[in-house]
């Protein structure tokens, strides 16, 4: 029923994590691996449980739920089943002296399960490796990916016109969109690796509710259902001639996602202020795809762009007011939000095969956000685009 991860992939995968984990912390004894997403990417199946790799010997995926699909999906060699951790500890006649987990992701409630029977003390991280072994997608990924961007372009370059009319609320754009993204393959969730975050779509926002504030942290906003769920649109805010309608969504291909948003404007043409500004947004990721090849430092890529800006443009640059993200774009795959950042800090050169959203983005006051996000493929002629060419502010007449 289910197409399934290709043995030689798991190993791969499983090689590289050893091998980053060996260079980078060469005393390390057993990881522990809770994450669903990890452990699909080493396994091939997301169930509860957790991925025991020990440094010396077979790594062992422990199941609770559902052992019976872990089987049926996953071709890791190792699975076992367990109902609680005591199982997994009973197999150890040595307990390892330390533990590196996610401590991203491991609440201190769940860790304290844990060392119920694991009775380790010295808990460190390797969050920071999992991440750098995922960022390098494999043929096997960026098929799935470019899959991903394809049906992207569709449903955002040529579905979406069609969809726009004038007096529907974003929360009807919203359902109407995602059924059309379903239709399309869209694997159903968007997923962020960011602590405590949801997202139903992304934004979807017309006019001035794509600069209303948000916790999430992107350049974008919208005013959300309510202040419980500041999330997906609006039901009072109806579309009407003249508004800017921004739509920053991310699709997905079993488990692999890719990141666009495109802008439109309905009913009229745009103000001739909204295509400078949005014109000069697209030029900024023109000017960084460019420079997305091996070997150069994301930091680089970020200072370069923010040390060029026209005189002026900073202000509302990637946000609105005293919002504005420090980031010009990101890695993306099992989840939205991966390394490496176009940011400062990020001083890793970039490689080949790594897959990036670029996003630059301006908010307009009393219009609304502008600005372009498409995915990347770094190569070594440069960033290869997988989800359109659009240049943003569709006309929608």
């Amino acid at each position: 029923m289910f197409n399934k991860v290709p043995q030689n992939e798991l190993e791969q995968r499983m090689l590289r994590f050893r091998a980053i984990m060996n260079k980078q912390n060469p005393n390390w004894e057993l990881a522990a691996i809770f994450n669903k997403i990890n452990i699909f990417y080493l396994t091939g199946t997301m169930q509860e449980g957790m991925l025991l790799i020990p440094y010396d010997s077979e790594a062992e995926l422990w199941v609770r739920r559902s052992y019976e699909r872990a089987i049926n999906e996953s071709l890791f060699p190792a699975i076992r089943s367990m109902d609680s951790f005591r199982d997994a500890a009973a197999t150890y006649t040595k307990m390892p002296s330390n533990v590196h987990i996610e401590t991203e992701f491991v609440p201190i409630a769940f860790l304290k399960r844990f060392q119920k029977y694991f009775p380790i003390s010295n808990v460190m991280s390797l969050d920071m490796q999992i991440a750098q072994v995922r960022s390098v997608k494999s043929n096997y990924e960026l098929d799935l990916m470019k899959k991903s961007g394809e049906m992207h372009r569709i449903v955002l370059e040529e579905r979406v016109p069609a969809l726009l009319r004038e007096g529907m609320s974003e929360v009807e754009l919203a359902g109407d969109l995602y059924a059309q993204m379903l239709k399309e393959g869209h694997h159903g969730v968007v997923r962020f690796g960011m602590f405590d975050t949801e997202i139903a779509l992304g934004h979807i926002a017309f006019g001035e509710s794509s600069i209303y504030p948000t916790s999430f942290n992107g350049p974008g906003g919208n005013y959300g259902m309510a202040p419980a769920v500041p999330v997906l649109g609006n039901r009072k805010r109806k579309l009407k001639k003249g508004d800017l309608v921004f739509i920053d969504i991310g699709f997905g291909v079993e488990g692999y996602h890719t990141d666009k948003t495109l802008t439109y404007v309905f009913g009229k043409k745009p103000d001739d202020t909204i295509v400078k500004e949005h014109t000069i947004c697209l030029d900024i990721q023109n000017r960084m795809a460019e420079q997305l090849k091996p070997g150069v430092v994301p930091s680089f890529i970020y200072e370069d762009v923010m040390n060029n800006l026209p005189s002026g443009f900073i202000n509302n640059f990637m946000g609105f007011g005293n919002r504005q993200v420090k980031f010009l774009g990101h890695g993306i795959g099992l989840v939205i939000d991966e390394i490496p950042v176009i940011a400062k800090g990020f001083d890793s050169p970039l490689e080949e095969n790594m897959v990036m959203a670029l996003e630059p983005k301006k908010g307009i006051e009393n219009f609304g956000m502008v600005g372009i996000e498409n995915t990347f493929i770094v190569t070594p002629q440069g960033g290869q685009c997988i989800t359109g060419y659009s240049k943003g502010l569709v006309p929608v007449l």
